[in-house]
């Protein structure tokens, strides 16, 4: 299959049905990226680099559609009460109402859709909409090599532990388990990729390397949020690459029987369980993968 000539005539054809192409989108004589940016304000309101972050727009672009916004009454810009340099913008009384008024004729947009299909097409194209999301969400995320001392990484890091303290009979205290530092998962002793999806840090997997051609892989968490898009299995390929640049042979892990999915995945990725090979005291399985000899990345 032409993956590539796939998604360029699905993403025509849902451009045209849905009215991308029009500058009056819903007959309410804007675009659709106003109307986009109206949804994702909301009648909470949110902060303009939120925004940015979660549309994935530069800040010129940005800045052009709220102008318009702002000249039709719809949304107001002010510095948000907390932190002057933080700029914040929320919807009008008129932005609430026109905000309800898209909502309706997207409704009645989605009827036309559903209305010449009958109850299985329906079905069949609501499960394949949901498909696809899923899918797009999941190339939405970016992995990076990201300093364990961010803020980001420190979330991530402590999301790890509270769930672990929620689902292991035991509990969880960081001060037991055998200490994961900084310096650990930095170059050159060992590396943290952060995961994120819309700017957020949604998960997090560490190496630590050691002298003997070996390493470990550590600290693995996803986000309830980003689970189900395989993130995880994208964590574990990516470190293995890591993995492979530094010359590791042997790549090893170790886990506690409450994280089933866990185990799942690691087994399904190759690795095979082990004798103990290390004193942590919250682990009761041990895996080891032989890493194929593959050309090293060049970075």
């Amino acid at each position: 299959m032409d993956c590539t000539a796939v998604v360029r005539s699905f993403n025509r054809t849902v451009t045209q049905r849905i009215g991308v192409l029009e500058d009056n989108y819903l007959s309410r004589r804007r675009p659709i990226g106003q109307a986009r940016l109206m949804w994702e304000i909301g009648c909470d309101g949110a902060q303009l680099r939120t925004l940015r972050t979660r549309l994935g727009l530069d800040s010129g672009y940005l800045s052009r559609l709220l102008r318009g916004l702002e000249t039709d009454g719809l949304v107001v810009v002010d510095p948000d009460p907390d932190d002057q340099r933080v700029r914040t913008v929320r919807l009008t009384r008129a932005g609430r109402a026109e905000l309800a008024e898209l909502d309706r004729r997207s409704d009645e947009l989605v009827a036309t859709i559903l209305a010449p299909l009958n109850d299985r097409q329906r079905n069949r194209l609501a499960t394949a909409m949901a498909e696809v999301e899923k899918l797009l969400t999941a190339s939405m995320v970016c992995v990076a090599v990201t300093d364990p001392r961010l803020p980001e990484a420190q979330h991530c890091l402590a999301a790890y532990a509270a769930e672990l303290a929620e689902r292991l009979e035991s509990g969880f205290d960081p001060a037991r388990t055998r200490p994961v530092d900084a310096a650990d998962i930095t170059a050159p002793r060992g590396l943290l990729l952060i995961a994120r999806l819309r700017g957020e840090p949604v998960g997090c997997g560490a190496l630590r390397l050691h002298d003997n051609r070996s390493a470990e892989i550590k600290r693995m968490w996803i986000s309830p949020a980003a689970r189900g898009l395989g993130l995880g299995r994208r964590l574990i390929t990516e470190l293995e690459t890591h993995a492979r640049d530094h010359g590791v042979s042997v790549l090893r892990l170790d886990t506690n029987h409450s994280l089933a999915e866990a185990i799942a995945l690691y087994r399904s990725s190759g690795y095979l369980e082990v004798p103990r090979f290390n004193d942590e005291p919250y682990s009761d399985h041990w895996f080891e993968k032989v890493l194929d000899r593959q050309p090293v990345r060049r970075r």
